[in-house]
């Protein structure tokens, strides 16, 4: 089977669609399948090569503004006169017999779907990001962009949807309703061993921390992960533990925490790290007491999940009902705190999680630390659900399931 993917993020570019569009590539042609994957420029990668035995192709793009719109972060988009024909003749080329597609909202998606719709090619879509914002007037523009611009693109090809949790079911029937073909749950997956064997001592000595105790929290700084629960937190936190360190590490698009920090009096314990290489966030999980960014009940990210698979006790806010058909349980995968409108201005709940993590780092470690690792070896691991999308794209390819499937509708 010759599979398209299609994805303005890709690595070198980091983020958890980039890294599992990768990951799934790799999958896809390690089972026998020919793979083209379609993606923005990214400074300086190569407009095309070869790796992993299947070929990128990097198409000029152009950066929108840092503002809200844009979640503060450096979306690259490739539209420009003839960015249609172009991506029609690279998939002629290629001749693809389905397409896999991340990210609703992207040029790359839009144009692939419209293609697909006029060579009868089907396509499956993975939406990664809910266009939603904590704030008010942000959420209301995103919910107009869904409305005006992505759900009637859409509708012109009706992809095939992945679901990837219980909050992306409920956000995909409310607006895409009438663009879905046909749906099937699969989880986001992470490799299980990668962050394994980090380094804690090379963190302590770079940062000059000796024994302090650390938290980290992995990912971009955003407005759906920002950080200022767990800032709102810390007072508390320091009263019991005041030499704490915590590391912010990854890039920072949206800073209200800094200022937050300052305010309450606790900038000295935040540290920003920034972005790091991928490999060395493993000497970060390892040197961390416990893992903390989850806090606005959106979800777990990619950050959140390849850290309990590190074994790293995770604090986060999540649905116990998170993934359909697995029960995510307090103090056993993770240590649960209750979503932003359930919690106390103070942040209470959330510190007593981390204080309760700090009084024996080691237990936490040995009980939900490998709980939530064997959580991830049961039910999350890239290899499941490689096999899971191979499935659903033999099915939509015509040549016939390879394992079975998990659909939630047709």
């Amino acid at each position: 089977m010759r599979i398209g993917v299609i994805n303005n993020f890709f690595p070198p570019r980091v983020g958890g669609s980039a890294h599992l569009s990768d990951s799934l590539a790799r999958g896809y042609v390690e089972a026998g399948h020919d793979v083209l994957v379609l993606t923005a420029a990214y400074r300086d990668a190569p407009t095309e090569e070869v790796r992993h035995g299947y070929r990128i192709v990097r198409l000029p793009s152009w950066t929108l503004p840092k503002t809200p719109l844009s979640v503060n972060f450096d979306i690259g988009f490739t539209l420009r006169p003839g960015f249609g024909r172009q991506v029609a003749r690279i998939l002629d080329e290629f001749q693809p017999d389905v397409l896999h597609q991340h990210g609703q909202f992207f040029d790359l998606t839009w144009a692939s779907g419209l293609y697909a719709r006029r060579r009868g090619i089907p396509t499956l879509l993975t939406v990664h990001t809910r266009l939603e914002d904590p704030k008010p007037l942000t959420h209301r523009v995103f919910r107009a962009l869904d409305a005006l611009l992505v759900a009637p693109i859409l509708r012109r090809y009706r992809p095939h949807f992945v679901v990837t949790d219980t909050l992306m079911q409920e956000y995909i029937d409310a607006r895409y309703q009438a663009a879905v073909r046909g749906a099937t749950y699969i989880p986001v997956g992470v490799d299980p061993d990668w962050q394994l064997g980090g380094d804690a001592e090379r963190v302590r000595s770079e940062h000059g921390l000796g024994d302090r105790p650390i938290i980290v929290s992995i990912g971009h700084v955003i407005a759906v992960r920002d950080r200022l629960r767990l800032v709102r937190a810390l007072p508390h936190v320091l009263e019991k533990y005041p030499d704490l360190a915590v590391l912010i590490v990854g890039g920072v698009y949206y800073d209200a925490f800094k200022s937050l920090a300052a305010e309450l009096g606790v900038e000295h314990t935040v540290h920003v790290v920034g972005r790091v290489d991928r490999e060395q966030v493993r000497d970060y999980l390892a040197a961390a007491a416990c893992e903390v960014h989850d806090l606005n009940a959106w979800g777990l990210g990619t950050a959140s999940l390849e850290s309990m698979a590190a074994g790293c006790p995770v604090v986060a806010a999540l649905r116990p009902d998170n993934y359909p058909g697995i029960q995510v349980r307090d103090r056993t995968h993770l240590y649960l705190v209750p979503p932003p409108a359930d919690a106390s201005p103070d942040e209470r709940e959330l510190a007593d999680a981390i204080t309760e993590v700090l009084a024996d780092p080691l237990r936490a470690r040995e009980t939900v630390g490998l709980a939530g690792r064997q959580f991830i070896l049961d039910h999350l691991t890239i290899d499941s659900v490689l096999h899971r999308h191979l499935a659903v794209l033999n099915d939509l390819g015509g040549t016939g399931p390879e394992t079975p499937g998990q659909p939630t509708r047709s």
